[in-house]
């Protein structure tokens, strides 16, 4: 059977190879371009039975989506790839080029990147999106899927396939702008995201105080469900802190444009960057990988390796 669509994704990481692995499993062709990328990740491509191809130019030529999945602090890098891989097509695309963007930025951030399609290449579709939840996985026939709000003016609907990429997806078109998807993804993720923070330097603090057993005993007994998120959470985090300095650092922009939460200093979500970014840079949990972890396994283990890596950090500043 003749695949539905091509679908290329920009990359395969956790989230990237969940979705693609949903689409390979309802006949959609998935590409990618692996110039760059890690062996983990080449690895992870030629298990799933996504191709490969060897450049960007032949990635937009053979794809009538793209889903872009990345870091945020590499989303507008992949946007400006991706336009100009486009303008080296040797001839035009019969059909509409989709770009949807399903990276962790802010509402600004996803008008910036709106613009740059616009200018430089305005018969490419773009629309708005984020990613809610984990990646999808099959539990033994059924898919377990994140959900997947986007905005903007182009509907899926007139798209080859596109109804059904986005029941198979759980897309949810929400709005006509650019940037309500984005903001939404920044709103929920701050309750998520900036609990997880919260967690991490009260479990370190009760830790270097030696009343962690204690703290977990007073939460299960009162908070169940915040404990029960919080250790989900904080044992999840490790391979993912990197990546989430940037995405707090949108929400902070979310909320200092669109929220109005604006003021002197630092916002909230500037101090939620730094934790991630002390754990990313200054604690061995900065060295964890998805598919080889080691530490912070329990929420005790993320407190003892966050406690030893702020107070290598004191000393060498004292």
């Amino acid at each position: 059977m003749a695949p539905l669509a091509t679908v290329g994704i920009l990359s395969i990481g956790d989230m990237g190879m969940g979705i693609a692995k949903l689409l390979i499993a309802r006949n959609y062709r998935v590409v990618t371009n692996l110039e760059g990328r890690s062996q983990d990740t080449h690895t992870r491509v030629q298990n799933a039975s996504i191709e490969a191809l060897p450049t960007d130019t032949s990635l937009v030529s053979a794809s009538d989506y793209i889903l872009s999945i990345v870091p945020p602090r590499d989303a507008l890098a992949i946007a400006k790839r991706i336009t100009t891989a486009f303008k080296t097509l040797p001839t035009p695309k019969p059909k509409p080029l989709y770009y949807i963007d399903l990276n962790a930025i802010s509402p600004s951030t996803a008008r910036s990147i709106a613009a740059l399609f616009t200018t430089q290449t305005p018969t490419i579709n773009f629309l708005d999106g984020g990613i809610i939840g984990s990646p999808p996985s099959l539990k033994e026939t059924t898919w377990s899927l994140p959900s997947i709000p986007i905005s903007g003016s182009h509907s899926l609907t007139s798209a080859i396939s596109g109804t059904h990429l986005q029941e198979s997806l759980n897309i949810k078109h929400i709005g006509p702008e650019v940037g309500s998807a984005s903001g939404l993804k920044c709103c929920f993720a701050s309750t998520t995201k900036g609990f997880t923070a919260l967690c991490i330097q009260s479990f370190t603090t009760a830790q270097s105080l030696g009343v962690l057993p204690n703290l977990l005993e007073e939460m299960e007994a009162r908070l169940p469900n915040q404990l029960k998120s919080a250790k989900l959470g904080l044992t999840a985090m490790p391979p993912k802190a990197y990546r989430w300095v940037k995405e707090m650092e949108e929400i902070a922009m979310c909320h200092s444009d669109e929220g109005g939460f604006k003021g002197e200093g630092k916002g909230i979500f500037d101090g939620v960057a730094e934790v991630y970014r002390s754990i990313a840079d200054e604690t061995v949990l900065g060295e964890e990988k998805t598919e080889r972890r080691k530490r912070g396994l329990t929420v005790e283990d993320v407190a003892v390796c966050v406690g030893e890596g702020l107070m290598k950090k004191r000393k060498k500043v004292e």
